[in-house]
């Protein structure tokens, strides 16, 4: 099953092939043999430039890369019988066409979003949620009735970010600027198609607002994962903006429009965009290996108070703690202790777990990364070849593709993302050796399953009273599953000292084709 990405708030809603070369304009090309190139800017804006009085400019640069998007969900759904109708006395008056029957129908769900063009080839970064459940995508490019079928190249859902492909040449690509460089205060213009007034049968524009940078390294917000370092702006963000650009007013690309606030649905003023140096990151994968594969250091970090930064003589409540060394992992094998304080990898800054979590999500396993830590008020500094995330959020292809080669590239039940109990994932959560299952990483907070009480963590051992040993049979036996109701069978651990088994009942009427 496709995992169901909702609307939030009102919103609808990889190692690299290459090094970047930085030549003298600030003008860096990734690609390697075969491979596009995505013009990246990291010159940071001119903040000493006197305000203009139009952004004109800007967004005749910008306009032609911004595409509009629209997604077609087909929907199997049996036709119910009128109970009346099998009394003859009815039917003697009505006949037989108010009867109704109990066939299987197919009905149309469509969505619309936005996307950026970021290669003259034809590649498209959106949000993950504009297209995570579509079995068909449409693009329409500024100036071009033409509507052309697009190629999902890759789906992120840790980050909501999703790569398309097109087959055109000649576009109009953006430029990506370092979104490290961006600083509250910054004027910054949102481009896309709010509530889908640029329609169809028009000439595609983008709309446009403007706003400023209100904050960064926003998270925390329900609905979306771990991976979140937003960029808050009060650029105005409506639904149909999703997956549109945030720039600069250099006309480069700062953000990929996600999410917004309101109770409403409208704008509030309180808008959220992916950075684009994670989307870039996301993007070079997905282009490059097919699929998002995230580094592992095996460690419990957690955050540092003040009574904590008094305990282990720290200068500062910057870092994260070492909480645990997970054993066999990159960090034991590394000689990183329980008590030490991560301060910096590769030079950046961890300002806490989060912050840390973040920068060792986006190196490519098998990186060897640098540590700079403070252990027993000493600092230190410690290189550590980082392994892959178990569970890593592997990216679903196209969705006419429909290999099960992979089992992480499909989702087992409605709403429901699985991968195979890794080592270290088996020793975090303390699953005894003797039970066997695939464990559910992530659950849409609006799905069937969410609804019937399935959660992140929950290790599914059985289907259908059919076991369960990987990620793989999850998917299979969902997949053959006919009946109206799927019986799950799940272990999950309650606190520190319970864990056990229960059945689950999950709702199978509303599967995606």
């Amino acid at each position: 099953m496709k995992l169901i990405s909702k609307p939030f708030f009102g919103v609808m809603m990889a190692a690299m092939g290459a090094a970047a070369v930085l030549t003298a304009s600030h003008l860096t090309s990734w690609g390697g043999d075969n491979q596009p190139a995505f013009a990246v800017s990291t010159k940071p804006v001119n903040r000493d430039a006197r305000l203009g009085t139009s952004y004109s400019p800007v967004v005749k640069k910008v306009a032609p890369s911004v595409v509009n998007i629209y997604s077609t969900r087909f929907i199997k759904e049996r036709r119910m019988r009128n109970p009346m109708m099998n009394d003859p006395f009815f039917r003697q008056f009505f006949g037989d066409q108010y009867q109704g029957d109990d066939r299987e129908r197919t009905r149309k769900e469509q969505g619309l979003g936005s996307g950026v063009i970021v290669s003259p080839d034809g590649y498209i970064l959106t949000a993950n949620h504009v297209v995570a459940d579509a079995d068909e995508v449409k693009v329409a490019v500024p100036g071009n009735k033409k509507e052309f079928t697009a190629k999902i190249i890759g789906k992120d859902r840790a980050t909501d970010i999703a790569v398309l492909k097109i087959q055109a040449t000649g576009l109009s690509a953006v430029t990506l600027a370092d979104s490290d460089q961006l600083e509250v205060g910054d004027i910054v213009l949102a481009l896309g198609n709010p509530f889908g007034i640029s329609q169809k049968d028009q000439l595609p524009s983008p709309s446009v607002t403007m706003g400023i940078v209100s904050a960064l390294g926003r998270r925390g917000l329900a609905g979306f994962n771990q991976y979140q370092d937003f960029i808050q702006t009060d650029a105005a963000i409506n639904p149909g903006n999703s997956g549109g650009a945030l720039v600069d007013v250099e006309g480069r690309l700062v953000g990929i429009n996600t999410a917004i606030i309101s109770p409403s649905g409208g704008n509030n003023g309180i808008g959220f965009a992916v950075p684009v140096n994670m989307a870039r990151n996301v993007l070079e994968r997905l282009v490059s290996g097919g699929k998002v594969s995230r580094g592992y250091l095996g460690i419990v970090p957690q955050d540092i108070d003040a009574n904590l930064a008094k305990q282990f003589n720290l200068p500062t409540q910057n870092g994260a703690l070492v909480g645990d060394v997970m054993a066999d992992t990159p960090a034991a094998k590394a000689g990183l202790k329980s008590g030490d304080v991560i301060t910096a990898v590769n030079g950046k800054p961890v300002n806490d777990a989060h912050s840390l979590q973040l920068t060792v999500s986006q190196l490519a396993p098998g990186t060897v990364a640098t540590l700079k830590i403070i252990r027993s008020g000493a600092s230190k500094t410690i290189s550590v070849t980082l392994g892959e995330l178990p569970g890593s959020a592997i990216a679903g292809g196209d969705p006419n593709d429909n290999s099960d080669n992979d089992p992480a590239k499909a989702d087992a039940l409605d709403g429901v993302a699985v991968a195979d109990l890794e080592p270290q994932l088996r020793s975090q959560l303390r699953v005894p050796a003797g039970i066997q299952g695939a464990i559910i990483t992530e659950v849409s907070s609006d799905s069937n399953s969410a609804e019937a009480g399935l959660q992140p963590n929950d290790l599914i051992v059985e289907i259908n009273r059919q076991p369960v040993t990987s990620a793989q049979d999850a998917v299979r036996l969902c997949r053959a599953a006919r009946d109206e109701q799927i019986l799950v069978k799940i272990w999950r651990r309650f606190g520190n000292s319970m864990a056990g088994t229960r059945y689950l009942s999950v709702d199978n009427t509303k599967r995606a084709k």
